[in-house]
């Protein structure tokens, strides 16, 4: 897991800097960093190479000192590079930007494990598929159509689920979960090593596409809809994931807030407090704070939300948050 500092020019043009713009270099056109790193690391002790941004073709070369940046971008600047397969390069300084000054209402500590989130029902899975399991199963859903959201893409299998009324109609079955996520389904009994009572029957799966800087509003997914274990993996892209809850009733202003960071390929579960009676949330970014870290996200993240549909009213232990319990109670 890497962070990615920001960068941006100097505002008086071409003065000094420890950091180096690189245009017509990078992944996307055949450099990988190390590679980056090694031709350039002849001219100084470099501090990193980054990616510039999503493209893959420009980098940020980072110096410990500006006589190593300025003898790199002289040698290198719209010349051949060997070191690089022959190719020419574009170069001009860059400073690296402050992190951006977080407000006291918007810090939240990010944790790298559920365990350290002390919610009972919220357990997280790293490396739950291979990375080639993971370019299946992608490569799976783009064959199939996507569904237009205003801010994302959707697919459903199995039921589907309605946004206008936060629930599914269990009269008009979409079939059955399709055969391409048997990777993941077989895996699903693993969360049994963590707590026996999880439901591991399921019958509805929802695909979502988020790309970069498209989050998800907070919400509890609906109590009469789905049963107690709703499982969340993640691919392609990263994010935290916020959980809410508020301490007394809704109308408190004592907001609970804890957030954990989603790498690509892990599986959340949702079970019991956790899912009943705590928002989540994934908030609007680019770039996460995880640990005094910047990860930006990547241009897409895709999720795969496994559930099983209730197919009667909800009786769990959370009725100040249950649409079943309310309607009951308000009859």
């Amino acid at each position: 897991m890497g962070g990615l500092p920001k960068f941006t020019r100097p505002k008086g043009g071409q003065e000094l800097s420890c950091n180096l713009y690189v245009a017509n270099c990078g992944p996307a056109v055949g450099l990988t960093l190390d590679r980056i790193a090694s031709a350039f690391s002849s001219f100084g002790t470099l501090k990193g190479v980054y990616p510039a941004d999503e493209t893959g073709c420009r980098v940020i070369v980072s110096y410990h000192d500006h006589t190593s940046a300025h003898s790199a971008l002289k040698a290198l600047n719209q010349n051949p590079s060997r070191d690089l397969g022959g190719r020419s390069l574009h170069i001009r300084y860059s400073i690296e930007r402050p992190s951006w000054p977080a407000k006291a209402s918007d810090s939240v500590q990010v944790y790298l494990e559920a365990s350290e989130l002390n919610i009972p029902g919220i357990y997280l899975i790293h490396d739950f598929v291979s990375p080639q399991q993971e370019e299946q199963l992608l490569a799976a859903v783009d064959a199939r159509p996507w569904h237009s959201l205003a801010k994302r893409r959707v697919q459903h299998y199995g039921y589907e689920f309605r946004y206008d009324i936060r629930n599914v109609n269990t009269h008009q079955p979409l079939g059955e979960i399709p055969s391409f996520v048997a990777c993941v389904t077989e895996r699903i009994p693993l969360f049994r090593n963590l707590n026996e009572a999880v439901d591991i029957s399921l019958d509805q799966l929802t695909v979502n596409e988020y790309p970069a800087g498209v989050g998800l509003s907070p919400h509890i997914d609906t109590h009469s809809a789905f049963e107690g274990s709703i499982y969340s993996l993640s691919l392609s892209g990263s994010c935290i994931m916020e959980f809410r809850a508020y301490a007394g009733d809704t109308n408190s202003s004592n907001l609970l807030r804890k957030a954990i960071y989603l790498p690509p390929r892990s599986m959340l579960l949702l079970s019991g407090e956790g899912r009943y009676a705590w928002q989540h949330y994934i908030p609007h970014h680019k770039v996460d704070m995880v640990k005094d870290t910047m990860i930006r996200r990547g241009p897409r993240r895709v999720s795969f939300t496994f559930r099983k549909v209730r197919k009667g009213p909800c009786q769990c232990d959370y009725p100040q948050f249950c649409d079943s319990q309310k309607v009951k109670h308000d009859d």
